[in-house]
């Protein structure tokens, strides 16, 4: 762990500042808002105009092995996942303009006939009106929710937490979204060697993370870091998975300060 935080604030020196979160989230409430300022002023004050989120997996210092230990994705609530989320939430967990900027993103991204799983889905994917997809396929907690989604072929109800293995065939799809959630998933490290196994050569996967969460279900060390340290903790995940090109992270905020941010972290699957 010592590593890990060497390599962190090597990379984040701008100032950010970690966080301590000691509420709780009522069940239905949508996830609160654990934001950072500091972040933006940190971002305006960059010289080369490169914002401080796509700097940090720029030339990132991995330490040897995984640096994790079980205490780190340890949570709050501890309680059989499938008790949270039985109450159907129909709400947006990110703004309106950090939706739009997340849609902008994908269909930027996506070519139409391309085969989608949308991992920790919903009600919505938050993918362009207008995309023609091929298989896209859904997987999350709530079957109500998933029922909703109008944008996927199918879905599959599952709790990636308790059983961290895609019930699909090797190389099935050309592109895995995850959206605000990967702080959700406390056995990281299985489920994105599960995203490279049905990934194609040369798919990618396309995380979003924003500074939002129910922080009882979020992981400890995404509650006690920065939103900096959570693009090279995701981007660290991509890296020990063993699975994929080096991780590329972009800050798509659309309204710096004054709406949610909304980072992406990505990798492509080797050939």
């Amino acid at each position: 762990m010592k590593l890990l935080r060497q390599s962190l604030f090597a990379l984040i020196a701008a100032g950010s500042t970690r966080r301590s979160v000691a509420f709780v989230t009522p069940k239905l409430l949508p996830p609160v808002s654990i934001a950072n300022s500091r972040l933006f002023e940190s971002k305006a004050g960059t010289t080369d105009d490169i914002p401080m989120a796509e700097k940090v997996l720029m030339a990132p210092k991995w330490p040897p092995e995984w640096p994790y230990s079980d205490t780190d994705f340890a949570r709050m609530d501890e309680s059989d996942d499938k008790i949270f989320y039985d109450q159907p939430r129909l709400v947006y967990h990110i703004d309106d303009p950090a939706v739009e900027a997340l849609t902008q993103y994908y269909a930027e991204n996506f070519k139409d006939g391309e085969d989608i799983l949308d991992i920790c889905s919903s009600w919505v994917s938050h993918f362009p009106k207008e995309f023609k997809g091929g298989n896209v396929v859904g997987l999350g907690m709530n079957e109500y929710e998933l029922s909703q989604n109008k944008q996927l072929s199918s879905f599959v109800v599952e709790d990636l937490n308790e059983k961290p293995v895609f019930p699909f065939d090797d190389e099935s799809f050309d592109k895995v979204t995850c959206v605000v959630s990967v702080d959700y998933l406390n056995k990281p490290l299985e489920v994105f060697k599960e995203i490279g196994r049905v990934l194609r050569p040369g798919g990618e996967c396309i995380l979003s993370m924003s500074n939002r969460c129910f922080p009882t279900k979020a992981f400890q060390i995404w509650l006690q870091t920065s939103d900096l340290e959570h693009v090279f903790i995701a981007g660290s995940f991509f890296h020990y998975a063993g699975l994929f090109e080096p991780p590329s992270s972009k800050d798509i905020s659309p309204n710096p300060g004054r709406s949610d941010p909304l980072y992406i972290v990505k990798a492509t699957k080797k050939s």
